[in-house]
């Protein structure tokens, strides 16, 4: 087949989509990316792709949208795709519309988070269900990550197929080994160096883009007066329409590490990792620390709480509190022991769970048969 993969921005088609592209492209299909441009497209190409830039907002702006969907149709049309495959709501949304009218075929989305959720206002909420439906009418198959929002989308109806499918998610387990047993590893004692923290020192690590979202500010304030540090990593992309997050705002024993290539020796010398998030959709950020062995804290929301099993592999707190996360935070930085057992746990999980490879099969297998 001939297939598109469609996203909004360059960053989410070279660190979440690419793999499976490269397994279509292994199965001998033709795949073609297709983003709004950026410095990520062309790490794409490295790979042997054909990329399209083609501008697409992640803010509520009817005339881009109008315009991008014009242009989607036109250029579905012209390649004469076997299948579109979607992800990200905007980008989702318009692909969908544009791919039925242009013809396509087989119309693919894979859900990674429905923007609603239970905390949100429910007229807005009531807005953005009505949005997937109205995606749902033009989609053939609609793949989730985590299953409670497979649950919510055959409760709600969203996909005009009827297949519906929670795929997980997942991270190269060789890539996110472990730290070898015993001794202290050169890249732990370099970087600990490097970020002013001390070889004994408790780290807290989190990984996510640098928006209040992600449940920074909370996070900034539990650590206030813990006996710990933390290692923030992320950054808020360009086309980002969700609340920063001050960098005066952190206090002395947090540092900003900004966007980082060296994610898995991070978490291999980190000893705590957490995801505060206020909304996720299977956060691929979790099941790197728990591949690498670490303990996590994270909100009790959808995906999240599918991959971590309280008080075996971590520790689930309400969100938006940040008295207890910081007492979450607390309780596992004062007890190693009960560090290494539930991230151990946590390991022996994302094996048998999520390992990509396992991930990835599942959705080729499904997208063979429709």
């Amino acid at each position: 087949m001939k297939i598109c993969q469609l996203c909004a921005v360059d960053f989410t088609l070279y660190h979440f989509i690419l793999p499976l592209m490269r397994a279509e492209q292994a199965a001998g299909h033709e795949v073609v990316g297709v983003c709004s441009d950026g410095e990520w497209l062309h790490k794409v190409r490295e790979q042997g792709f054909r990329t399209v830039p083609l501008a697409i907002a992640r803010n509520l702006n009817p005339l881009r949208h109008w315009l991008s969907y014009h242009r989607l149709v036109r250029l579905f049309r012209e390649e004469r795709f076997d299948m579109v495959h979607v992800h990200t709501p905007i980008a989702a949304l318009l692909g969908r519309l544009a791919a039925r009218r242009a013809g396509v075929g087989r119309i693919v989305y894979t859900a990674h988070g429905f923007y609603f959720h239970e905390r949100m206002a429910p007229c807005k909420r009531a807005l953005f269900i009505a949005l997937e439906k109205w995606g749902g009418r033009h989609t053939d198959v609609l793949f989730t990550q985590a299953e409670e929002d497979a649950a919510s989308a055959r409760g709600l109806g969203l996909c005009r197929g009827g297949v519906i499918e929670a795929i997980g998610n997942g991270v190269d387990p060789a890539r996110f080994s472990p730290p070898a047993a015993g001794g202290v590893s050169d890249a732990r004692a370099r970087l600990r160096a490097e970020l002013e923290t001390p070889e004994d020192a408790v780290v807290v690590m989190m990984t996510g883009r640098m928006v209040a979202e992600k449940g920074y500010p909370e996070l900034f304030a539990a650590m206030a007066g813990q006996d710990a540090i933390l290692w923030a990593t992320g950054e808020r992309l360009a086309s980002d329409h969700a609340a920063g997050v001050s960098s005066a705002a952190p206090p002395a024993n947090v540092r900003l590490l900004g966007h980082r290539r060296d994610v898995p020796d991070l978490l291999r010398a980190a000893d705590i990792f957490t995801l505060p998030s206020h909304r996720e959709g299977m956060p691929r950020s979790i099941i790197e620390a728990m591949m690498v062995g670490l303990p996590v804290i994270a909100t009790d929301i959808r995906g999240s709480r599918e991959e971590v099993v309280a008080g075996e592999t971590g520790l689930l707190v309400p969100v938006a509190d940040k008295i207890a996360l910081a007492g979450a935070i607390r309780e596992l930085s004062t007890d190693a022991e009960r560090r290494r057992r539930m991230g151990a746990a946590g390991r022996r999980r994302a094996l048998e769970l999520y390992d990509e490879s396992k991930v990835i099969q599942r959705q080729m297998e499904r997208l063979a048969l429709i």
